[in-house]
């Protein structure tokens, strides 16, 4: 019988076929759908590994499994193959948006070793490989920034008309969205099922005044992607103030920016899962793994 929050069998059908398999040298895996949903479970309920119920095996077996796929890009794989599902389908809306959140990270998330841990890992070729995931140095390097209330981590995100994440970024709680506005837009890459190349270019892209400065139009114009940015007051004033010297005022499209609640919509349901609504991951790259599974449970979702 399947728990809440588990996944269903058409669900479970659509991923199946994109889990690794080991290569029989080190033993057999545990069941990969309990496992799973041991580690949908955890980041759902945001309890403690610990604390996982018996239903979905040992809680170190899917605590490993979560930190091996969040480190070797299992998760992100998965997002990706099921993103190019819905786009062979044509339910992928390209007008997005782009934004970031704040999430208060929990004292537990700080105190990680300086050296990131390497992650063994059998693909399905057999070969042993050895992952060593991007982090360590302190604070900073764990995307841990500080702030009043403590430490912090800032998620950067691009999201879908249908309010479905995109494409993830995790950085410290201090840096300004328009600094990660081309990491972002550079990590949209949906895959094609057949062949061809990957699609990484929208039909346009909305996003609120922090991210209005002359770099980011400048990228989006030269990759030509059409753009909603409203101009900040203090920039419509210094251009107006050096007359035709500052140039015509960037379009905008009204009826457009109102979409860009799509991307709040998305913060929202990707925080109602509460291991990203809180960070607890001491890792960087854990984190980011939680993030993406909550992201991957939100496009299986009919």
């Amino acid at each position: 019988m399947e728990a809440r929050g588990d996944l269903s069998d058409a669900q479970w059908e659509r991923i199946e076929p994109l889990l690794p398999v080991g290569s029989g040298r080190c033993g057999r895996w545990r069941d990969h759908r309990q496992v799973v949903n041991g580690v949908l479970h955890r980041i759902r309920t945001g309890v403690p590994w610990r604390d996982l119920p018996e239903r979905y095996g040992p809680w170190k077996t899917v605590h490993e499994r979560h930190r091996r796929w969040s480190a070797d890009g299992t998760w992100q794989k998965l997002l990706e193959r099921v993103q190019a599902q819905e786009d062979a389908a044509g339910t992928i809306d390209w007008d997005i948006s782009v934004d970031s959140t704040v999430v208060r990270a929990h004292h537990h998330a700080a105190g990680a070793r300086r050296t990131a841990p390497s992650v063994p890992r059998t693909g399905r070729t057999g070969r042993a490989t050895v992952e060593r995931p991007a982090g360590g140095g302190g604070a900073a390097g764990e995307a841990l920034g500080r702030s009043r209330g403590g430490f912090t981590t800032k998620i950067h995100l691009s999201a879908d008309g249908r309010c479905r994440i995109l494409s993830l970024v995790i950085t410290p709680g201090q840096h300004a969205d328009c600094t990660q506005f081309e990491p972002v837009m550079d990590k949209i890459r949906v895959p094609r099922l057949v062949t061809g190349r990957p699609r990484t270019t929208p039909d346009s892209v909305s996003a609120d005044k922090g991210y209005s400065n002359r770099r980011t139009r400048r990228y989006l114009r030269k990759r030509g992607i059409r753009h909603v940015i409203p101009e900040k007051a203090d920039q419509a004033a210094n251009r107006s103030r050096r007359g035709s010297a500052g140039g015509r005022p960037p379009g905008f499209d009204h009826d457009r920016y109102k979409k860009r609640n799509t991307v709040e919509r998305a913060i929202n349901r990707l925080k109602a899962v509460r291991a990203v609504a809180a960070r607890f991951d001491k890792r960087a790259y854990v984190y980011l793994g939680t993030v993406t599974a909550a992201a991957l449970v939100i496009w299986l979702r009919p």
